[in-house]
């Protein structure tokens, strides 16, 4: 059996998903789209169901992917029951995309969830006016305690027959509907669904432009604007019946302090700042001591065995790339992933997003762009994925410019593990500052330059909560898996390739060539292109790869400090590492791409000459 999650965005649906079906989680585009979904597995009496976490969506009736991806899922009818989740703080608007829904006529369940904190608010929830009005089985739950989780999938087992509810609508679009009905033989919501332009009957669709024409000509409104308006009136009545307020609860209003510029800018900065001094010291102990382990218990030892000359290369270059990927990049990437889910989960993260984007207004960036910026702190893939939201070409290619040159986790690894264990915490911000500055300058240009309509944001603020560290450990290893199973083995691979390179003397032949030009133009040593060239597959290979060609985890000791400064801000600019490429290509198309991979690289390699002739 299948049962999908549906709801608005930052109601507890993906939370619910996770809790129900743990970590193993499938994602994959939606047949004919970009457009991610998630699926995973639930056990319950001994039986497995399937879970499919649709997209959050505030209609079923816009334009954008994600609702034509939901609409689409729906209409096939491929799913057992539907389980919707609301937002019981906000349920009049959330009332509107379950009402959307119950017109479909599959069997549902309905999910008020953050019952905690309606509580907080001083809210009194009675689920009994929906159960009563749409004839289906109501949960009240608080996915962040993991209140009442247990009785969904019960309930969307038990739910056999979809909800009766009739929204009542304006009397010219019930007899419009009735007309259509009897013409075509289609029931209530296959009449309503033509009336808004969908359906696949052109004669059916045709009738309905006409019959739609003679009711906007009597009402001055179109039939869409009427039928939202009876929808979003039904749901006012709905919320009324099933929110009672009680006496306020006194209470103090945090993002009063959050989203003003003062003093929620120098929070920000304040977070911002702490977090990378807690990612840079706590990691430089734990690579310290990670390095130091392997130096001693792995690398010594196997040296000592003297071992024929192929075989002990290639032994060491396997024993690097474990010592560069497990002592150099786990610590920085596992740290940095905790503290970016504790930011997502406490709510933070859309209040950092608010004043970003009134900060990026006033130097003239779109604002638009700031979810993209943020969620690239990450990982810069699902932040260009997260561009097709924006509405127009102009502010995706903008976002997509910017996007790139937001230092990733992968990028922090670099800056923390070179500059701030090699030349200094106060070296390793000001990386962070040229970047930012590089940034705003790109951002101030392209937003002048390019072409289009501009655009505001809306934003929803989800609540503030204490995260829960179960979650948080689970969310970053979900996130760290990546690092392990897709970057571990190409370093593994790629160091045996280049310790074989290395003993049939091509790298000495390949690094006699390009040093010259290496160091007149950045004052680096001839490997360093060679680790520049693997970044381009993930850009925490590029350090580890350095690591490896220089024989030592130690970097300080064969290179001096301005050397790997600028190595470091050579490869943060550079080139996007291989799955960023392959994801702009599908989300702007292979110009921007290319001009993009162009833009980076002269920067990149621009910046470092500047640093080398300026410091040199």
């Amino acid at each position: 059996m299948r049962f999908a999650l549906i709801g608005n965005p930052s109601v507890g649906k993906s939370l619910i998903f996770n809790q129900l079906t743990g970590l193993g989680v499938e994602v994959s585009n939606y047949p004919g789209t970009t457009v991610e979904l998630q699926r995973g597995n639930t056990c319950f009496q001994r039986e497995i169901f399937e879970l499919v976490d649709l997209p959050g969506v505030y209609s079923l009736e816009g334009n954008s992917d994600e609702e034509g991806l939901v609409r689409r899922f729906l209409e096939q009818q491929d799913v057992d029951a539907v389980i919707v989740v609301a937002n019981v703080t906000r349920l009049e608007r959330n009332l509107y995309l379950l009402l959307q829904v119950a017109e479909y006529g599959l069997p549902m369940v309905v999910v008020l969830n953050m019952a905690d904190e309606a509580a907080k608010r001083g809210l009194e929830i009675d689920p009994g006016p929906i159960r009563d009005l749409l004839g289906v089985e109501v949960i009240l739950t608080a996915a962040s305690l993991g209140k009442n989780i247990d009785r969904i999938i019960p309930a969307a087992l038990a739910a056999s027959s979809p909800s009766m509810v009739e929204i009542p609508y304006d009397h010219h679009i019930e007899a419009a509907v009735r007309s259509l009905g009897k013409m075509f033989d289609v029931d209530r919501k296959e009449s309503v669904r033509a009336l808004l332009g969908f359906g696949d009957n052109p004669e059916q669709l045709e009738a309905a432009r006409t019959i739609s024409d003679e009711i906007e000509s009597r009402h001055r409104m179109t039939v869409a604007q009427i039928i939202a308006a009876n929808r979003h009136n039904f749901a006012h009545k709905i919320a009324d019946l099933t929110v009672k307020e009680e006496t306020e609860l006194p209470q103090t209003d945090p993002d009063s302090i959050l989203t003003r510029l003062i003093p929620g800018m120098p929070i920000l900065i304040g977070i911002l700042v702490g977090m990378l001094l807690f990612v840079f010291i706590a990691g430089s102990f734990l690579e310290e001591m990670i390095v130091g382990f392997f130096e001693v218990y792995a690398m010594q030892p196997f040296v000592a065995l003297g071992l024929p000359p192929l075989a002990e290369e290639l032994g060491v270059s396997v024993l690097l790339a474990l010592q560069a990927g497990l002592g150099i990049a786990f610590p920085y990437v596992f740290l940095f992933y905790i503290i970016i889910s504790v930011l997502e989960d406490s709510g933070y993260m859309t209040r950092a997003a608010f004043l970003a984007d009134n900060a990026m207004h006033r130097v003239g960036m779109h604002g638009g762009a700031v979810i993209p910026l943020t969620l690239a702190f990450g990982c810069n893939v699902p932040a260009i994925m997260s561009i097709r939201l924006l509405r127009s070409r102009r502010e995706r290619i903008i976002a997509s410019f910017l996007v790139t040159m937001v230092p990733c986790s992968a990028r922090t690894v670099i800056i923390a593990g070179i500059v701030a264990s090699f030349v200094g915490i106060a070296a390793a911000f000001s990386v962070y500052a040229i970047v930012f500055l590089l940034i705003l300058a790109t951002g101030l240009v392209l937003s002048r330059v390019t072409p289009g309509e501009r655009f505001g944001m809306i934003m929803e603020m989800v609540p503030l909560r204490w995260p829960d560290p179960k979650l948080v450990m689970k969310k970053a290893w979900s996130r760290l898996s990546e690092f392990l199973f897709i970057a571990m083995p190409l370093l593994l691979a790629g160091s045996v390739v280049l310790g074989l390179l290395e003993f049939f003397g091509v790298m000495t032949f390949f690094e006699g060539l390009v040093e010259p030009y290496t160091m007149a133009l950045l004052g680096l040593p001839g490997y360093s292109a060679t680790a520049l060239a693997f970044g381009i597959l993930r850009k925490e290979m590029a350090f580890e790869t350095l690591a490896i060609l220089a024989g030592t985890a130690d970097l300080g000791a064969v290179l001096s400090s301005l050397q790997l400064y600028i190595f470091a801000v050579v490869t943060v600019l550079f080139v996007p590492c291989l799955a960023t490429i392959t994801v702009l290509l599908r989300e702007v198309g292979s110009k921007i791409t290319l001009a993009i991979t162009a833009y980076t690289v002269a920067l990149g390699l621009l910046i470092g000459s500047l640093l080398f002739h300026l410091l040199g």
